[in-house]
């Protein structure tokens, strides 16, 4: 299985374990069991399904249940083994799967949205059912009583959702880019600010409780990592795709984020280095290094008696610059450019061979993921495609 961009061969890469092969329409999202050979999945063709594996090898489906409405996303608590599945026609279902996850019981509903539900997420410690939908309304409900706790109406469709039960603060990520963080109390919350970095919309968030960080893949092929708890708002730029970042996972006890996209790859970055964040653009009328009019400096192009050129950006030191003064690529991983960028040539010639060493390893999935879980016992992924295949694949060789 060769790296479509990654330029070196790798000698570690993901091991495929299993195909799971079935459903009639895209997985949107499943989950694996944990300490089990099973697998949950939730489908556009409206099916739940939990997959064992068999004696021959295979997974085939122990549980067959069919919605009312196609299942747009899930939430599965192993404890209490609590599955919570949002649909497309804004109801969140409750079952609880037994335990030799041959049965599944249905518990109540939520109406909990007017369209499509897009995020939902069962908080054992506090016993709250928490979603988004594409209503643009975020709801949290009593998964005791059913009762309807709050809500919060977005400016854009949202399409994340992360919690904090610690401090109790929700992290809902939407289309337009931007990232609202909400403090939820038990029947009311309260706005605690915006965040925005991307220049696309948000398409996946993941928290990591530990190091107090959040995670926001977009359709703008990039992650940025924000510092939530250190209070610096430190916002780390990764650009590892060539396309949209359609799912997160992290691996807390090695410090690895798992970010897969649109274009099949399966990025595994490491986290426990010092990374930099990237330089604001500077704005100039001229070459920041060689002063040459920039093509909208009429006055100095009359002047000078010299025709503007075409401005451009250092990504390491963030000048203005023109082409001849930046006609040199370069990676920057510890800015979070595995891939050769443009940068000035005074910047290219102080990188050093340490500082273009790679903090990220590329893996080809060969389909269009939509979604991955991380299985951290086991070291195992699961990601979901368009092509309606379910993939188990040991990451054990690459996250460690």
């Amino acid at each position: 299985m060769a790296a479509e961009i990654q330029p070196k061969a790798l000698t570690r890469k993901p091991v495929l374990l299993q195909r799971v092969e079935g459903s009639q329409d895209v997985v949107n999202m499943a989950v694996i069991v944990p300490k089990e050979e099973g697998v949950i999945s939730v489908s556009e063709d409206r099916t739940v399904r939990v997959w064992l594996k068999r004696d021959n090898g295979q997974y085939w489906p122990s549980i067959y249940h069919a919605m009312p409405s196609p299942c747009s996303c899930m939430s599965f608590n192993p404890e209490t083994r609590r599955l919570s599945i949002g649909l497309d026609n804004g109801t969140i279902s409750e079952f609880i799967l037994s335990e030799d996850y041959n049965k599944m019981t249905p518990v109540k509903n939520y109406q909990a949205h007017q369209s499509r539900v897009t995020m939902v997420l069962f908080v054992l410690e506090m016993e709250w059912v928490l979603s988004t939908g594409q209503d643009k309304h975020f709801t949290w409900h009593c998964s005791e009583s059913g009762q309807r706790l709050g809500g919060y109406r977005t400016n854009s469709g949202p399409s994340g959702l992360q919690f904090d039960v610690d401090t109790r603060h929700v992290f809902v990520g939407d289309h337009s880019g931007q990232v609202t963080i909400l403090k939820l109390e038990q029947e009311h919350c309260s706005l605690v600010t915006t965040i925005k970095g991307h220049t696309g919309g948000v398409t996946a968030l993941c928290w990591d409780p530990v190091h107090r960080v959040l995670f926001s893949g977009s359709s703008d092929h990039s992650v940025i990592m924000w510092d939530i708890g250190g209070r610096k708002g430190t916002a780390i730029e990764l650009q590892g795709h060539n396309d949209k970042v359609q799912a997160l996972s992290y691996a807390p006890h090695t410090r690895q984020l798992i970010s897969c996209g649109g274009d099949g790859g399966i990025v595994v970055w490491n986290m426990d280095v010092q990374r930099q964040e990237t330089p604001e653009w500077l704005d100039s009328d001229s070459c920041q290094k060689c002063d040459q009019p920039f093509f909208w400096n009429f006055k100095q192009m009359w002047d000078s008696k010299k025709i503007g050129l075409r401005q451009h950006h250092c990504r390491k030191c963030g000048k203005a610059v023109c082409g001849k003064c930046s006609s040199k690529r370069s990676s920057i991983p510890l800015m979070g450019f595995e891939f050769e960028v443009r940068v000035c040539d005074s910047c290219h010639e102080s990188i050093t061979d340490e500082e273009r060493a790679p903090t990220a390893t590329f893996h080809d999935s060969k389909h269009n993921i939509v979604h991955v879980h991380f299985d951290a016992t086991r070291g195992w992924l699961l990601t979901c495609g368009t092509d309606k295949v379910i993939k188990l694949w040991d990451m054990t060789p690459v996250v460690s």
